[in-house]
């Protein structure tokens, strides 16, 4: 079935047509490259994801441009991780959601695009986002953990004063966070795939001390 076929479909529809390629394609970047053009994105909710498009991000941290650009590269390293992870359909719509508050929050400072709180605007857009179409609570709390947390490993060597350790571990699995961490990490043109790896396993050695402590 082709792209434009599923779009004639109902929202839900398309919901469950984004939810199929998210969590069973190799690349799911294919199938949204290919349906992003369509009219149904120009409406809430899927317009949160339009949106990313028409968002530009700082040349120096995104070399690949858009946050779209960034947000289809995110979602293909957390497809390589899907084996990995305990939830893998929450990892997979996170990774599709978890720059969406950058539309609402970036702005140009000093000559340089900043987004200050995505993050924290991600996580309400994120629920709303997919309130729209689940009332599955568990699903729809781990995936706003995980975009509410996802700039936390950064924080590991920059702005050490933002690492929230406690509500890491005490609000969801810490385990699942790096995974989309790395993801979002490696999810851009020439990262040094071997240091990110490093930043993302000092992370995790930094959640499993404070557990055991």
């Amino acid at each position: 079935m082709k792209a434009t076929d599923e779009l004639k479909k109902t929202p839900f529809e398309l919901f469950e047509a984004i939810d199929r390629h998210l969590t069973g394609d190799e690349r799911p970047s294919e199938y949204l490259g290919e349906i992003i053009d369509e009219p149904a994105f120009e409406k809430a909710p899927f317009s949160m994801l339009k949106e990313l498009r028409r968002t530009e991000q700082s040349p120096r941290f995104h070399p690949e441009g858009n946050v779209w650009n960034h947000t289809l590269m995110v979602v293909d390293e957390a497809a390589r991780r899907r084996g990995e992870s305990s939830d893998p359909r929450a990892l997979m719509w996170a990774a599709l959601l978890h720059d969406i508050g950058k539309p609402p929050t970036s702005v140009v400072k000093d000559g340089r695009i900043k987004s200050y709180d995505h993050d924290r605007e991600g996580a309400k857009l994120a629920e709303r986002f997919l309130r729209a179409f689940s009332e599955d609570e568990g699903f729809i709390r781990r995936v706003v953990y995980l975009v509410r947390h996802h700039m936390q490993a950064l924080y590991v060597s920059k702005r050490r004063d933002m690492l929230d350790i406690e509500s890491i571990r005490s609000k969801g699995d810490f385990h699942e966070l790096a995974l989309l961490c790395l993801s979002d990490r490696l999810g851009r043109l020439g990262a040094d795939r071997e240091s990110e790896a490093r930043q993302i396993d000092l992370f995790m050695r930094i959640c499993e001390e404070k557990e055991r402590a």
